[in-house]
């Protein structure tokens, strides 16, 4: 009887596996959610979101930072777009001793994904930046962005 339960279990593992890998696709309607950011601060996805961005690894952090550098402070909000930073494989201690209070000098808001709810969900490629434009918490487009001058460029011509 083991030997008949074995290939339904692959089966149903295959499945879930299947499930939980797949991206968020345009047409789909996000899920409310609320992230703290780097001061402590508890931020919603709601409808007002228009644009969602997602950085799942160091390096789509580093493009995120780079397009972001020189911008004023208030830019993302001021398009009311959010930033999530999966940080749930840095430890811990790190992360509370030295990058989020790193993270406090930034200009703009980022979202710290410590238990990676929301991130994973998305499933952008892990070095580039994933962009989800929304309206009404609907994916209108989903991009991704290696390069922070084709990032900064395009966040540049972003309609709000």
């Amino acid at each position: 009887m083991k030997h008949y339960l074995a290939p339904a279990f692959f089966l149903f593992g295959l499945f879930l596996a299947n499930t939980a890998a797949q991206a968020v696709e345009v047409g789909e309607r996000l899920a409310p959610w609320t992230l703290k950011d780097q001061f402590g601060d508890s931020v919603n996805l709601d409808e007002q979101t228009s644009l969602l961005l997602v950085a799942s690894s160091r390096k789509a952090a580093e493009v995120m930072d780079e397009a972001l550098k020189d911008s004023p402070e208030g830019y993302l909000e001021a398009r009311n777009t959010l930033y999530v930073a999966d940080i749930s494989r840095i430890p811990g201690l790190v992360a509370k001793l030295v990058l989020v209070p790193a993270m406090r000098s930034a200009n703009y808001r980022v979202l710290l994904d410590r238990e990676s709810q929301v991130a994973p969900q998305h499933l952008g490629n892990g070095d580039t930046v994933l962009w989800l434009d929304l309206d009404d918490m609907k994916v209108q487009e989903r991009r991704e962005f290696e390069s922070a001058e084709a990032l900064r460029r395009t966040l540049e011509e972003y309609r709000s």
